[in-house]
């Protein structure tokens, strides 16, 4: 079919001979998408060319994009390219283009059909306080500086999902809205073993933050966590109530190395250690589970007013690329080079507009991408 070829054409090896090869579909997106995705996947070529790795790219639709060419933000020709590839790299979703849209219609339907039809739990949100960006965290230098921090929270469970949800009467004959929040114990127990494993991973620590004083599905949280511990004897484990973890994270935030909890509070958890950075913009993330491909994106959103202005910060999404080749394939040595790269170019006084700062250089997109390259 003529969409067979198209596919094929798009889907390009940088080496023939390298000694691995990774199949990556990208998901541009909408907005600055496709800009900051150009400068991700050229320097994840030039970085895994140093390291005798090469990757297969597959492009796909998702979002605003697919639904102005299929009339469906996640086509399943997308889905199930998705799913054939060793991981996906997404860039940004929706703009104001789709905003009128029936909710079940709007671009950001792509994302969470994305997430669900890759059975992805675990959202990786980390919060690095980068030296050369200090000064644009609103807390003081001293509270913040050499702050690093994981949040894995669990994605797909707990109040937002949890039934029965609604709208009632109760005895009074008041109108009531309900939620209910309900874990199982297998679904405590896989979160828990990503996040010790991510644990593993950075400086072995991981702290627990639930409520289990007050709710009875925080008890059962922190009996599972406990129970997963003994397979991670290597790993510290704590355990911190969340309006203590909230406090603490702005009292004292270098106390922290990897946060595991739960859906709502990690929403709210993860928003607050990303302001600590001072920059939304430089942060990436990633939805992984326990097998196949996972999903990887810069946590900003589309940025549609900036689109096809090149004035797009690609840093969160090279970020992002850095998270997927140590979290899903293990290549430290390449996440390694990505993340010194940008810390290079930083370090060399070059912003974009979103991070720039009195005496520094402003660039662009396409200039940020060919610095990267120049240290790559």
């Amino acid at each position: 079919r003529a969409g067979d070829a198209t596919r094929r054409g798009r889907a390009r090896c940088v080496a023939m001979h390298a000694s691995k090869r990774y199949n990556v579909t990208i998901l541009p997106g909408d907005g600055i998408g496709p800009e900051i995705m150009r400068v991700a996947r050229s320097a994840l070529e030039a970085a895994g060319a140093r390291a005798d790795v090469a990757f297969a790219f597959e492009e796909g639709l998702v979002g605003g994009s697919a639904i102005d060419a299929h009339g469906t933000p996640l086509p399943e020709e997308t889905l199930e390219m998705c799913k054939a590839s060793d991981a996906v790299l997404l860039a940004a979703i929706g703009g104001y283009k789709w905003d009128n849209l029936p909710s079940a219609q709007r671009p950001e339907q792509g994302l969470l059909g994305l997430r669900a039809g890759l059975g992805v739990f675990a959202n990786l949100r980390p919060a690095n306080v980068l030296p050369q960006l200090i000064e644009a965290s609103t807390l003081r230098r001293d509270v913040v500086e050499g702050t690093d921090i994981m949040v894995v929270r669990e994605l797909t469970g707990g109040i937002y999902f949890g039934k029965p949800k609604g709208f009632g009467v109760n005895d009074a004959g008041e109108r009531i809205g309900f939620n209910t929040m309900v874990y199982s114990e297998p679904e405590v127990d896989r979160i828990a073993k990503v996040a010790f494993e991510i644990a593993r991973k950075r400086k072995g620590r991981l702290c627990s933050v639930e409520k289990a004083n007050v709710l009875e599905v925080s008890q059962l949280w922190k009996e599972r966590v406990i129970e997963t511990h003994k397979q991670f004897s290597d790993v510290e484990l704590s355990h911190m109530y969340v309006d203590n973890a909230a406090m603490q994270l702005i009292r004292n935030p270098t106390q922290f190395d990897t946060i595991v909890t739960g859906n709502i509070f990690g929403d709210i958890l993860s928003d607050a250690a990303s302001m600590l950075t001072g920059s939304i913009g430089m942060l990436p993330s990633a939805a992984i589970g326990l097998e196949g491909p996972g999903l990887y994106e810069p946590v900003h959103g589309s940025a549609p007013d900036i689109a096809g202005q090149d004035k797009a910060n690609p840093l969160a999404q090279v970020l992002s690329a850095a998270m997927m080749m140590r979290y899903q394939f293990g290549e430290e040595g390449i996440a390694s080079a990505l993340e010194k790269a940008v810390n290079d170019v930083l370090d060399d006084g070059y912003r974009t507009g979103d991070i720039m700062q009195e005496g520094k250089t402003l660039v662009g997109c396409v200039k940020m991408g060919e610095l990267l390259l120049a240290k790559l």
